[in-house]
């Protein structure tokens, strides 16, 4: 329901943000660049064997650029004798000044994989790609959001990282540790991709050892932008777009509804008479002639058919040999999908600042200073429409009553009463007697509202210490971060009259009762959802030294600290560890690699609180031997492997766990009654010897780059996660409960490959980009302390996900009960008996497992797993001339899910559970050879809506994630604008899937939509 004053709200919103957006773009298409009189810098630029280099580009102080020719000649003004910079890709950029040019510019080429573009910042230490041996993927964002400008990192981290199921999950294993420009553990959800440079995934033991603890499931690095020597830029990026909801719930309306559940009252041997809908009211409600006598409402007749969203983004980066500076500036907004409240603007609202700053504080000290700001807040009605509507019934009452079908002439009582009443769009606040003033749709409009807003501070400091003075080669760092998060909802609770109908009379209303009074709440209430403080801190010092010319070392010590601190518990979290990496190669072909970590940890008894992690990696760059050197065919190839062994206390979830613990239990009483003390009851039994659980890791893998063209990257993984924490179960009876300690036993096993590919090719005109990767991950539980006793119900052997319930053998039919001489249904002898209920035709029937004749818990057998072993990702990138086309789909395949869960009974409505399109196709007799729902009941059944291979559903999809269609405009029309770079976009989102059940896993019960997007935007550098 949308009304003039919304609609207008909505424009002028939008003009606003079309009117900052253009002021905006008008002072920045003001700015000149101009260049204040000094020296002309000349020069030539030439590769290590004289030749001329075109294309280098040269970065002058104050913005200032330019670029060879064909001859490898510049020319550009320098103010004074400063620093310029002169770098193409491929080659080691160099840092000239007028003093220091004579005669030509050098440029050296850089080894393939060991430029400045492939080095991997790995949040405590950077390396080039080429001489890491662990099994690392990386993506470089720079060139890229121009063609896939999307929001979020995780949308980024989905289908382009190599080795990640979904957007955290690391070869499935569990959700990976984050690391945001060097500090552990922040969330990459407060990130805009504009801010991000460079996401790398770090998946072996080995590649993962220097992070300690945390890093037992894999960590996923990202680094965020930073100013560049002479490279001054202002970037904006502004989008705004619509998006539209795939699916909704499909109740049935209240005319079916009632002759449905009359159905239902039949088939439980219930008296129409008694407990039914009468068919005037089915009749009448069907008819439509009085929705308001008769309703038939649908919550979801408020959800709006589309929403809005915005986004505008700035960015500032640049500085000199002395600092470099980076700040970001976002602001984020979706309108809620519903916006009934006259009141409050629902939607939510994100402004990010960021700011990066480096600095030199003398010749052999440098520094930085990071500072983050994040202000959101999601502000809606007090009711939820979209969860209200799972048990709001259609035929209960009219959420509105319209005022014109009040006889006021013929009932006094009626004027009076619309005479003090709140009247919204023609409409009073509908109820009904039993619920009062508190129907949704009423405390939606005049309910007042409520503010969800989120906070974050961040702030970190890194100073690095330049040590050659002491040795060639030696450097240190030490860095320091602190996080506030905190969330609170600030609301106002109104108070309102709703309207319950008590008479009717030739269709019009005779009589009404109210329920509550008017009245507004004249203070803003606030209550906090809690905070979350962190610091971290860490040292390191790093040697790095060639030798003889041919042999390397690159080592690192490392000691890591961090402290988080959550409202409400008791016990602040506290991880620490040393950490260390020795890398040795010889002649940068041969490389071998030994990292590792000791871990300290709270959670474990004293002696047994340290855990050492060692790893190994090796590799070897087999394209720098003499018959593959000069291959066309094989322009680099690279086989390694590593294993090793990481100790952590991450699987452990709580404190105190190797303790006894005892709490006062029940009073007895002793001297005849006179006195009485309380026992002492355990509830934990100690084990002293509790340890560190392990990952024992294995990875072999190669990667090569072909034709000039093809990347290729492989591995395959086996890891075990040893030691998990478990009581056992058949150590001790099971009467002892409380009494058993935990203890180091269940182990899982991973194993499986993984492949990623990247082709691009350049025709003319015409470039192709492909990607695809694809990730296999089969899992087994190797160990269990089981008593089981069925063998079929053991979990040891079976996939970690595996789902236990009940094998289906479709529906009794008639044929399966005889009649009594009381007139009641018996089974049939031979058939097995539910010991859940009674069962009737049409109800499921379930497999006898163990031959026993009775459907018990003990017939629960392995049905499924919710895991996909498979998944994968594949992107397309086509450009020719100006026009970029990128595409960019995901999927798995393997897994199951359940209708039973995560949909608010919808597929699976039982007794007086509101009814879905599903039970249309519920058992009857004359349906029962195409039913595709068990039988209607009133009352609670307990057979029909157990975990079965009835409700499993296969959940394996393809999905076009995102397209974006992208024109860069001419060089031409950016001078003339006064900018230097200017493009369109059109991008939309979640445009296609091709699933079996897509219906159903599309999807959203009792919550916001899943959505469909599409946004124009507009890019602009100057």
């Amino acid at each position: 329901m949308q009304n003039t004053k919304e609609i207008k709200m909505k424009i002028n919103k939008l003009y606003r943000l079309y009117t900052l957006v253009c002021f905006a773009m008008l002072c920045f298409s003001s700015m000149v660049t101009a260049q204040s009189a000094g020296t002309e810098l000349s020069a030539t630029v030439v590769d290590e064997q004289g030749n001329p280099l075109t294309g280098v580009n040269i970065y002058g102080p104050g913005g200032s650029r330019a670029s060879t020719n064909d001859n490898g000649l510049f020319n550009i003004t320098l103010p004074n004798d400063e620093i310029v910079v002169v770098e193409k890709k491929g080659y080691e950029s160099q840092f000239v000044s007028l003093s220091t040019i004579a005669g030509n510019i050098t440029l050296v080429k850089s080894d393939f994989l060991a430029s400045e573009d492939d080095e991997i910042n790995m949040g405590v230490a950077t390396r080039n790609r080429r001489d890491m041996v662990g099994s690392v993927s990386s993506v470089n964002t720079k060139d890229r959001l121009t063609y896939d400008n999307t929001q979020f990192v995780r949308d980024y981290i989905a289908g382009l990282t190599v080795g990640v199921r979904g957007t955290a999950n690391v070869r499935g294993i569990g959700n990976a540790l984050f690391v945001i420009d060097g500090v552990f553990g922040r969330d990459p959800n407060v990130l805009n991709m504009e801010e991000v440079e460079q996401i790398t995934v770090l998946k072996d033991a080995n590649a993962v050892a220097l992070y300690g603890s945390q890093g037992q499931n894999g960590v996923i690095v990202i680094n965020t932008k930073r100013g560049k020597i002479n490279k001054k830029e202002v970037n904006v990026n502004v989008r705004s777009g619509i998006r539209t909801p795939l699916a909704l719930p499909n109740y049935l309306d209240a005319a079916t509804f009632m002759e449905l559940r009359n159905e239902a009252f039949l088939n439980d041997g219930l008296d129409l008479d008694v407990v039914g809908f009468p068919q005037e009211q089915i009749q009448n409600t069907r008819s439509g002639l009085n929705p308001i006598e008769y309703p038939d409402a649908d919550l979801y007749d408020f959800i709006q058919p589309f929403i809005t969203t915005h986004n505008v983004i700035s960015e500032f980066s640049g500085g000199n040999d002395k600092s470099q500076y980076y700040v970001n500036v976002g602001w984020l907004y979706n309108e809620d999908w519903i916006n009934i409240n006259e009141d409050i603007n629902a939607g939510t609202n994100r402004f990010n600042v960021r700011g990066n700053i480096d600095f030199k504080v003398n010749d052999w000290i440098t520094s930085s200073i990071d500072g983050v700001a994040i202000l959101s807040s999601d502000k809606s009605s007090r009711s939820n429409l979209l969860n209200a509507n799972t048990t709001f019934l259609p035929f209960d009452y009219a959420p509105l009553i319209p005022v014109s079908l009040l006889d006021t002439e013929n009932n006094p009582d009626l004027a009076t009463l619309l005479a003090g009443a709140n009247v919204f769009d023609g409409n009073l606040l509908g109820t009904a007697q039993q619920i009062q003033e508190n129907a949704p749709v009423a405390r939606a409009i005049a309910g007042g509202y409520q503010n969800r807003v989120f906070r974050v501070t961040q702030f970190n400091n890194a100073i690095n210490f330049d040590l050659s003075r002491i040795t060639e080669g030696l450097s240190a760092k030490t860095y320091i971060s602190f996080d506030f998060f905190d969330t609170y909802t600030t609301s106002i609770a109104n108070q309102y009259r709703a309207y319950a109908i008590t008479g009717w009379e030739d269709g019009k209303i005779t009589g009404l009762q109210d329920f509550g009074q008017d009245r507004r709440d004249l203070s803003e209430n606030v209550a906090s959802n809690g905070f979350v403080t962190r610091i971290g801190m860490y040292a390191l010092v790093n040697y790095d030294k060639t030798f003889a010319k041919n042999h390397s070392i690159n080592t690192t010590f490392l000691g890591y600290y961090n402290s988080e601190k959550r409202d409400g518990t008791v016990q602040t979290d506290r991880d620490s560890h040393l950490g260390f990496q020795l890398t040795y190669d010889f002649k940068k072909k041969l490389f071998v690699d030994f990292s590792g970590a000791y871990a300290h940890s709270l959670k474990l008894p004293e002696g047994n609180r340290g855990g050492f992690s060692p790893t190994v990696g090796l590799g070897y760059i087999l394209s720098e031997e003499s018959f593959l050197k000069d291959s066309n065919f094989v322009n680099y190839l690279k086989l390694k492997a590593s294993g090793g062994i990481i100790s952590s206390d991450r699987g452990i979830g709580g404190y105190y766990l190797y303790e006894e613990n005892y709490r006062d239990g029940a009073s007895f009483g002793w001297a005849d009654g006179l006195y009485s003390n309380r026992r002492q009851d355990i509830t934990q039994g100690g084990n002293p010897n509790l340890g560190f659980e392990e990952r024992i890791d294995l990875n072999v893998g190669f990667e090569s780059y072909l034709m000039n063209s093809l990347w290729l990257e492989a591995n395959y993984f086996r890891t075990e996660l040893d030691k998990q924490l478990v009581f056992l179960a058949d150590q001790y009876p099971s009467y002892y409960n409380t009494f058993r300690p935990r203890d180091n036993f269940n182990a899982d096993l991973y194993t499986g490959f993984e492949l990623g590919l990247n082709f691009n090719k350049t025709f003319n005109d015409f470039s192709i980009g492909l990607g695809a990767n694809v990730l296999y991950s089969q899992t087994e539980a190797t160990k269990r302390s089981e008593t089981n006793e069925f063998a079929y119900q053991n979990r040891q052997g079976l996939e970690l996900s595996s789902i236990f319930g009940y094998e289906d053998l479709g529906f009794y039919t008639p044929s399966d009960f005889t009649t009594d001489t009381e007139g009641n249904l018996v089974l049939n002898s031979g058939l097995p008996v539910p010991n859940f209920a009674t069962v009737q035709p049409g109800d499921i029937r379930y497999a006898d497992q163990n031959g026993d004749d009775i459907i018990d818990q003990d017939d629960q057998i392995a049905i499924g797993q919710s895991a996909s072993p498979w998944t994968y990702g594949v992107n397309l990138n086509l450009k020719y001339k100006r026009f970029n086309l990128f595409v960019l789909g995901t999927g798995q395949t393997g897994g199951d899910a359940n209708k039973l869960t995560g949909f608010s009974n919808y597929f699976s409505p039982n007794g007086t559970d509101k009814y879905s399109e599903e039970v249309l196709g519920r058992w009857t007799p004359q349906t029962a050879n195409t039913a595709t729902f068990p039988r209607l009941s009133s009352g609670d059944n307990q057979n029909n809506f157990r975990t079965s291979t009835f409700w499993l559903y296969d959940n394996s999809f393809f999905r076009i994630n995102r397209a974006q269609l992208t024109y860069e405009f001419t060089d031409a029309l950016c001078d003339k604008i006064g900018v230097q770079d200017f493009s369109l976009n059109l991008q939309g989102t979640n445009l296609i899937e091709v699933a079996e059940n897509r219906r159903i896993r599309q999807l959203n019960v009792g919550s916001g939509p899943q959505a469909r997007s599409y946004t124009l935007g507009i890019r602009m550098s100057f």
